[in-house]
């Protein structure tokens, strides 16, 4: 083909995992990597690398603005934004930081993950080249050390200094996030990974280049990726070793299903023509519901933070769990994009704190709307319709858990009043109508391409990642989920770059690259 170019490794996706893989790929001069990014660069982009800018990144040019189908038991108006730029969603959230918990992992390899366990994951946080600190003093604001203080004594949890020094089961505290205390600038997985290799010779970045259809080279293995370049024309990048796709928990099983990998029926219904069916693209969407209730303040907050939600807390319902089953951020702003539409004032100066299903039972799933690949795909998270109430309940009982919490010194000095849902609803069904129709996403889609065990029919990729019965691709980022982490997953997702790193290459050590001073 003569609008055809080779290179060793093809990256579909230059986000999270993206960065990581096209990075530690090109190590090997002889390697040639062509990372495929839909969006511009961050490169020298402060809009992108101020951290704190991350709010005004919602709904912007950078956003491919995902909506839902109708949400019966929750909110249908939530926008789940996914960037559109390099670095991916590191280079559009809030970048807080958790290492997963060791039982996450451990419900992977009970999922058929076999080599996923906290002994062989874990250890890979010696490979991360991100700055991940605790907010650093100057940036922690009073009002949210004052919440960390009624937290801890309103709950009797501790407070926790850092989240990644051990293993918790509860806490408060402020969080780790990836960023430079000193310039405020985001430690994303492009600043980290990429921008220290850009001039690689071997390292290739097709910026706003779009990949809409995975192509066979004839024998079957897939190989080539056909993308709409920045000038609109099309042309055909070739992969002679591996095609990873990197896209995210949407556009990752989008891309497979455009190109008629999928669930046969629905795919041969759109006019598909069906490369391999495998039923399980686009299942098992998964995510972190959350609440909100806002209070109004009594005068305008300090200035100073990283990114205006620094500090949370995490819960054990169940005092004899192993992990915590309720999570808070603290919001240093009036989040009020949902409270809003149900008719609540937006006050001048306020904070939030966030009620948060850590590892939600309700599951939904993705699909295409159409063959057409302009068209963006259905998403329907299923939120709060598990059988047994448990996100619902959650998000209750983290409601009246908000309140304790507000009410206890020094926290409640700063605080006027409760804006929303306001103190008139106190009933479980009040605070479940109220806490369903506010509900927002911390934008952690996953699971849609999963992996697990020969025997698991629904799984999409064996344990090393590679695409069931189709050769030559594997999928590397958050869709790879068999369950939710606990906690944030953005270093959930590094850490499964760094080892699909050396599943691609044979590598073992750990070590390999660790950067001077890496944590």
């Amino acid at each position: 083909m003569s609008d055809e170019s080779g290179y060793d490794y093809v990256v579909v996706g230059g986000g999270t995992a993206g960065a990581v893989l096209a990075a530690r790929l090109s190590e090997d001069p002889d390697c040639r990597v062509c990372v495929i990014e839909g969006g511009p660069s961050d490169v020298g982009d402060e809009r992108i690398l101020r951290l704190r800018n991350w709010i005004n990144l919602l709904g912007s040019e950078f956003d491919l603005g995902y909506t839902t189908v109708e949400q019966p038991r929750g909110n249908s108006h939530i926008l789940h934004s996914r960037a559109r730029v390099l670095g991916g969603c590191s280079s559009h959230n809030t970048l807080i930081s958790f290492l997963p918990l060791p039982g996450d992992l451990d419900e992977w390899v009970a999922a058929g993950c076999d080599g996923w366990g906290p002994d062989v994951l874990l250890p890979y946080r010696t490979r991360l080249q991100n700055t991940i600190v605790p907010v650093a003093e100057a940036d922690r604001n009073p009002i949210a050390e004052d919440f960390v203080t009624a937290a801890a004594d309103a709950l009797g949890v501790p407070v926790v200094d850092d989240f990644n020094a051990g293993v918790f089961t509860e806490g408060t505290g402020f969080f780790s996030v990836a960023y430079d205390p000193a310039t405020g600038h985001r430690s994303s997985a492009s600043v980290a990974y990429l921008h220290p290799v850009l001039e690689r010779s071997n390292l290739t970045l097709r910026l706003e280049t779009w990949a809409y259809r995975l192509l066979s080279g004839g024998d079957g293995r897939i190989n080539r990726v056909r993308v709409r370049n920045a000038d609109g024309t099309t042309s055909v990048i070739r992969a002679d070793r591996e095609v990873l796709l990197c896209a995210g928990a949407i556009d990752t099983p989008r891309l497979l299903m455009l190109s008629g990998i999928g669930p046969a029926d629905q795919l041969r219904a759109l006019g598909i023509e069906i490369t391999h069916d495998l039923p399980g693209v686009g299942e098992n969407l998964l995510d972190h519901p959350e609440s909100v209730i806002v209070w109004e303040t009594g005068r305008a907050l300090p200035p100073n933070s990283a990114m205006d939600s620094d500090a949370g807390l995490f819960l054990r319902r169940d005092p004899g769990a192993e992990r915590p089953d309720l999570m808070f951020h603290f919001y240093q702003v009036p989040f009020t994009v949902n409270t809003e539409r149900l008719g609540y004032p937006t006050p001048e100066h306020g904070v939030c704190m966030t009620p948060n299903v850590p590892r939600a039972r309700s599951v939904g799933r993705m699909w295409l709307r159409s063959s057409d690949p302009e068209q963006k795909p259905a998403l329907d998270f299923r939120y709060f319709t598990d059988p047994e109430g448990h996100d619902e309940r959650t998000i209750v009982d983290g409601l009246r858990i908000a309140r304790r919490v507000a009410a206890t010194a020094p926290l409640n000095a700063w605080l006027v009043r409760e804006v929303a849902p306001g103190p008139e609803l106190q009933s479980d069904e009040e605070l479940s109508a109220y806490g369903r129709r506010a509900a927002h996403t911390v934008y952690h889609p996953a699971g849609t391409c999963r992996m697990g065990a020969a025997t698991d029919p629904m799984a999409v990729l064996d344990p090393e990642l590679r695409l069931r019965g189709v050769e030559g691709v594997r999928v590397v980022d958050a869709s790879v989920f068999p369950t939710m982490p606990t906690v944030n997953p953005m270093v959930t997702v590094l850490l499964v770059a760094e080892r699909a790193a050396d599943l691609i290459t044979g590598r073992t050590t750990t070590d390999a690259g660790r950067p001077e001073g890496a944590r």
